[in-house]
């Protein structure tokens, strides 16, 4: 079960992380083994995004708003229908389709071998050279408003869905894809943030009953982690934001790479189990 002093720290880590392209579930996987804690598990992990996501929808509130205002209204006024905010409606709803019908899939799997901690060394590397090769010949002159697609929306969406794995990053793999298909890099990250809101709380309210039953932990613990990661990720997303606005990502590409490194080599030596 886990602890106080355990939530208290997953819920730092979950809000420090969660949209920096380093993967949240990667960093609560791989400081669980390292204390010496159980693995809390997908549904403590999902739940306590629900925090995160929480600061995502104050942080936009003005675009999520007249998001989802534009979008209900143009279903009756045909007028509306090639307004951005329409549009960008039905972009969030089809590029949440591949992580929403592959996380119900693989739901067995994201909680048992993917979680296997060489897999998560190797795929914080892997994802972060793909992510230094986009950052690096990305033209970064795409717009959301101008140029988002239905087809470019179906490849974010696929891209996002690779954050089944823990060691991908929701935010790493959609950024990619962006920079990829040359958005401008706060474009790319902002999609990322829109778009994570269903998978994320779909994700979040279907675990929720798994919260105090079996090997899931207690309510108090989980309610605590959550409100800690919604505090700290709001100031996350605000300077991240601003970091990328005039930064490139490698920063972040040489942090995966030590740090997936660091993963498979303490498992190699028998530091850390590999399995929670």
């Amino acid at each position: 079960m886990i602890g106080w002093l355990e939530a208290v720290i997953l819920g730092l880590v979950q809000g420090l992380t969660e949209f920096l392209p380093i993967s949240s579930s990667a960093h609560i996987r791989v400081v669980s083994a390292f204390a010496g804690w159980k693995d809390p598990g997908a549904a403590f992990t999902a739940v306590i995004q629900l925090g995160t996501e929480a600061a995502v929808l104050i942080y936009f509130r003005k675009e999520i708003w007249e998001i989802i205002s534009t979008w209900t209204r143009s279903l009756f006024d045909k007028s509306l229908r090639a307004h951005w905010a329409a549009r960008m409606g039905w972009y969030v709803i089809v590029g949440t389709l591949p992580i929403g019908i592959l996380g119900l899939t693989l739901k067995d799997q994201i909680e048992t071998s993917f979680r296997d901690l060489r897999l998560v060394g190797t795929t914080l590397i892997v994802f972060a050279c793909v992510l230094w090769y986009a950052d690096h010949t990305a033209r970064n002159k795409l717009t959301l408003e101008k140029h988002l697609s239905f087809t470019h929306a179906v490849l974010y969406g696929f891209a996002q869905s690779l954050a089944l794995i823990p060691g991908v990053s929701r935010s790493g793999g959609t950024v990619t894809a962006g920079l990829l298909l040359d958005y401008r890099r706060e474009d790319a990250a902002k999609y990322s943030f829109l778009l994570a809101i269903p998978a994320v709380l779909a994700s979040g309210l279907f675990e929720l009953s798994e919260i105090g039953e079996g090997p899931a932990p207690a309510w108090g613990p989980t309610i605590l982690a959550t409100v800690i990661s919604f505090v700290v990720g709001y100031l996350a997303v605000a300077w991240f934001l601003r970091y990328i606005s005039t930064h490139r990502f490698t920063l972040f590409v040489i942090y995966r790479i030590l740090l997936g490194v660091f993963v498979i080599f303490a498992v190699s030596v028998g530091w850390i189990p590999a399995q929670g």
